[in-house]
């Protein structure tokens, strides 16, 4: 089985899809928010070293911010971090 695309949703009208094709390095995130409804797409490397870790760390509370409209706690950050991270090497 491969998971090929997670959907997510935020507060209100504020929502993202990560995934990855098959055979990229890269991560993709496409954001949905009522400020930017065409979408924004980001990308984090998906490398399995530690560094890449740490990008994706920063990714995920950079997505959680612009999702939930404030900074999270840790366990807050960390949901948004182990979905960005099923898609990891």
């Amino acid at each position: 089985m491969r998971t090929t695309r997670i959907e997510i949703e935020g507060r209100q009208g504020c929502y993202a899809t990560i995934s990855r094709r098959r055979g990229s390095p890269d991560i993709e995130v496409v954001i949905l928010t009522p400020k930017c409804p065409d979408g924004t797409t980001l990308e984090v490397t998906a490398r399995g070293d530690a560094d890449s870790e740490n990008a994706r760390r920063r990714f995920a509370r950079n997505l959680h911010r612009i999702l939930e409209g404030c900074e999270g706690a840790n366990g807050d950050v960390e949901a948004y971090y182990h979905e960005v991270e099923r898609f990891a090497d």
